[in-house]
């Protein structure tokens, strides 16, 4: 898996599309990314935490003492100003009732929002990296990684490129949504692209 002080090889904890195609693109051909598909693991890894922070660690813990390979995990958060960090740990599951639907997230979001002037929010993610450490499959260290990007929350939707909350959320320094910059622009800015950036700095 591993090879000298870089990483050929590494599991990512998830089985999203979205991410693993984001992941790739903005790592290059730097790494090879391994999903849970690929390592044979259909399970649905329990997110119970209460930070982003809580839920990374769970998802990199369970590959690691399940797999004993080397893996990161990272979970995402919409944080809201004016909904005190809302919907936070909950953003894809903010919408009651709902799993990962983003139209009806962003609908509930743009609700809660309407007749507030202050639509500041802010991306961020949490990588929980865990290896080896020697040979000895019940040792391990873990690393953590963040990236955050500031921007608003939009008046409406805009734009057809990425995922999730993308068609509301304009970042920082730019006038358009990350659904409208496109994804190129989008993964050199993000707040995956800075906390996986860290994460490949690491090494």
């Amino acid at each position: 898996m591993w090879g000298g002080s870089y990483m050929k090889k590494i599991v990512f904890a998830t089985n999203n599309e979205h991410k693993l195609k984001e992941i790739r693109e903005i790592l290059g051909d730097r790494f090879e990314i391994v999903s849970l598909k690929d390592i044979g693991c259909d399970v649905d890894i329990p997110e119970t935490g209460n930070t982003l922070e809580e839920n990374a660690h769970q998802k990199a813990e369970y590959i690691f003492d399940h797999y004993h390979l080397d893996c990161f995990a990272d979970d995402t958060g919409l944080e809201v100003e004016a909904l005190n960090g809302a919907p936070g740990v909950h953003s894809a599951r903010y919408a009651e009732g709902t799993d990962h639907n983003s139209e009806a997230n962003m609908a509930k979001l743009l609700k809660e929002l309407e007749g507030k002037e202050n639509r500041k929010a802010r991306f961020r993610t949490v990588i929980a990296l865990i290896q080896m450490e020697g040979d000895n499959p019940r040792c391990s260290r873990e690393y953590r990684f963040e990236g955050i990007v500031e921007g608003k929350i939009a008046e409406e939707k805009s734009g057809n490129a990425g995922f999730g909350y993308d068609p509301i959320f304009i970042p920082e320094g730019f006038d358009k949504s990350f659904a409208d910059l496109g994804e190129e622009i989008k993964n050199s800015i993000s707040h995956r692209a800075r906390a996986v950036e860290k994460l490949a700095n690491f090494f």
